[in-house]
């Protein structure tokens, strides 16, 4: 080979090696590409994936925030209409304990119920002797028809006419003034007590009254507030 064919050789040699490398290189770069191209789209899908999560995160803030207002709201107008219930009922029980203050004053009729009463607390006291205890305004109206009542508790029980000691040193406090609402009172009625005090059974007007209220309670709720 002459020198011209090696130069041609070789030239030839360095071609073929420069076209490798440039298609080497140019895979390299596409593939390259590919790479980056696919760790961006990975990239952007991660971020959208956290944006995601951190709006729906949020919204649910939101949205828990908004049941508990909404709850809240919700008890406060409750708590409103059962206040609002309690004062009418409360309403009503005032003007039911105004109402008994009138009884004391027909004295006929009073004097039947004080009978009465004497004879239910003595049933229910069941004792031989008891402790009797009224107003100061209604010892006259007691020591009238005491004896009628002992008898007539004695024929329904069965025993003999019970002691009873009408306590004239302690008396059961007065009606309710319009000047002093919120101090002691008594409407009416009287209390008795077994001889040693360990059973008492207070059978005033206020105390049959709030008896009554309360075991009545559940139905004059009923009857008010029923399409509540």
């Amino acid at each position: 080979m002459n020198d011209a064919d090696v130069s041609r050789q070789i030239q030839q040699m360095v071609r073929f090696i420069r076209q490798e490398a440039e298609e080497k290189a140019n895979e390299i770069s596409v593939s390259a590409e590919e790479e980056f191209n696919i760790e961006k789209l990975q990239l952007v899908e991660a971020e959208k994936r956290k944006i995601r999560q951190e709006y729906e995160r949020k919204q649910k803030q939101v949205e828990v925030r908004r049941k508990i207002e909404y709850s809240m709201q919700l008890n406060a107008s409750r708590i409103k209409v059962l206040q609002g219930q309690d004062k009418l009922v409360n309403s009503m029980k005032e003007a039911a304990t105004k109402e008994i203050l009138n009884v004391a004053h027909h004295h006929h009729t009073y004097k039947h119920l004080l009978r009465d009463l004497i004879v239910q607390g003595l049933l229910r006291l069941k004792e031989p002797a008891v402790l009797l205890r009224c107003r100061e305004e209604d010892l006259e109206f007691v020591d009238a028809v005491l004896n009628e009542a002992k008898h007539e508790y004695a024929e329904k029980a069965g025993v003999h006419p019970p002691e009873i000691i009408v306590d004239n040193d302690v008396y059961l406090p007065s009606s309710r003034s319009h000047h002093d609402t919120h101090g002691q009172f008594c409407s009416g009625g009287v209390v008795l007590a077994s001889r040693d005090g360990k059973i008492v059974c207070e059978n005033t007007l206020d105390a049959r009254l709030e008896v009554v209220f309360r075991k009545k309670l559940p139905e004059i709720r009923k009857l008010l507030f029923s399409e509540a």
